[in-house]
């Protein structure tokens, strides 16, 4: 129980304030640059993971998990868990769009798998942010 309290604290809160604002600037570049650009479905969700995952680092690292760890370390284990944030939630959305929505167009199957695989990237960057990424030092209990 405590446990899942842990996950439930002002650290979730803060984190999904960061989605916002990453969601919204994201949002904008993905189906910008499939339905204007013309770009393709993994070329416009990884643009959107790539750039906007530099603003996350940067806001999550100092407001959301106040880390104050500097080096290398940190910088490889956030681009790690975003790499495969990314490949799991879009790499499940988009063959489970194709089998649900097989009669569709390819547009909309796209763009319906673009929004499935969001909201399971979400699940799992806080997650591997939480206690990956950004993860607390351990502290030693008397």
């Amino acid at each position: 129980m405590k446990r899942l309290r842990t996950l439930f604290d002002a650290k979730l809160w803060k984190f999904l304030l960061v989605g916002v604002i990453n969601t919204l600037v994201g949002t904008g570049i993905m189906f910008g640059l499939y339905n204007l650009a013309n770009c393709s479905y993994w070329v416009s969700s990884a643009a959107n993971y790539v750039l906007t995952s530099i603003l996350s680092f940067f806001l999550n690292k100092h407001f959301t998990f106040q880390s104050r760890e500097r080096g290398a370390g940190q910088v490889v284990r956030f681009a790690a868990n975003i790499a495969v944030c990314y490949l799991i939630a879009y790499g499940i959305a988009k063959p489970l769009c194709l089998r649900l929505l097989a009669n569709a167009a390819v547009s909309t199957r796209d763009n319906v798998a673009m929004l499935v695989g969001m909201v399971l990237f979400t699940g799992l960057n806080y997650l591997g942010q939480r206690f990956f990424a950004f993860r607390s030092p351990k502290t030693e209990e008397s």
